[in-house]
């Protein structure tokens, strides 16, 4: 493992004007940290939740103008990809690192993840720590948090899962770039894992849904 955190200049890639040089940039310097990120967390996600899991680094092979606002590494229990599955995340906008889970627009068991959540409401939001964070788009760097969907903002986001093509629904955490622990790499890494942890009852209601759906 050859983890040694993160610096202001990692951050400053999104700052690269020109999407073959800002590209030039994730590759060079992000990517292998996310890389031996991948190789740590896919064996510990693996036996924190029951499935093999594997990591998938993003390519964004799809741009061909805007250079990306985020990178990240995905982890899921399919080998070939993670749109389409309930994955975890670890990535960085330029304000923030972010650690996710997610469900999003492509995953075929939105609907049924949705009314699972719904049925299991109190347990969800106890599961979940006070300085967590929830976001319905994994493009943006905002974040909505966890008071405010305990004070009614839960029933919204899971009837938007339910309803609407495009809707997504992620829970975590974000570190701000100025917080010393980036440049701590195990206690960065410790953070992580105790996210992930509180993390996994989603998965697991994840599961329930990909059976059900």
């Amino acid at each position: 493992m050859t983890f040694k955190g993160f610096t202001n200049k990692d951050f400053d890639v999104f700052k690269i004007n020109g999407l073959e040089q800002r590209m030039e940039a994730i590759k060079s310097r992000i990517r292998p940290k996310f890389e031996d990120l991948g190789e740590h967390f896919a064996p510990f996600l693996t036996a924190a939740t029951g499935d093999e899991m594997f990591y998938h680094t993003a390519k964004h092979a799809r741009r061909s103008v805007n250079p990306p606002e985020d990178t990240w590494v995905a982890f899921s229990s399919n080998k070939r990809g993670y749109k389409q599955h309930p994955h975890f995340q670890i990535g960085l906008f330029k304000t923030h690192l972010f650690v996710w889970f997610a469900v999003i627009y492509e995953a075929p068991i939105k609907e049924s993840f949705a009314s699972i959540l719904e049925k299991n409401q109190s347990e969800v939001l106890k599961a979940i720590p006070d300085n967590f964070v929830w976001s319905i788009d994994h493009t943006k760097p905002d974040a909505i948090s966890h008071k405010e969907v305990e004070n009614g903002e839960f029933p919204k986001m899971t009837h938007r899962l339910k309803e609407v093509k495009k809707a997504e629904i992620l829970c975590g955490i974000h570190i701000q770039r100025d917080n010393p622990v980036l440049k701590k790499p195990v206690q960065l890494q410790t953070q992580i894992e105790q996210a992930f942890q509180s993390l996994v009852p989603l998965y697991q209601y994840a599961q329930r849904s990909s059976v059900s759906s």
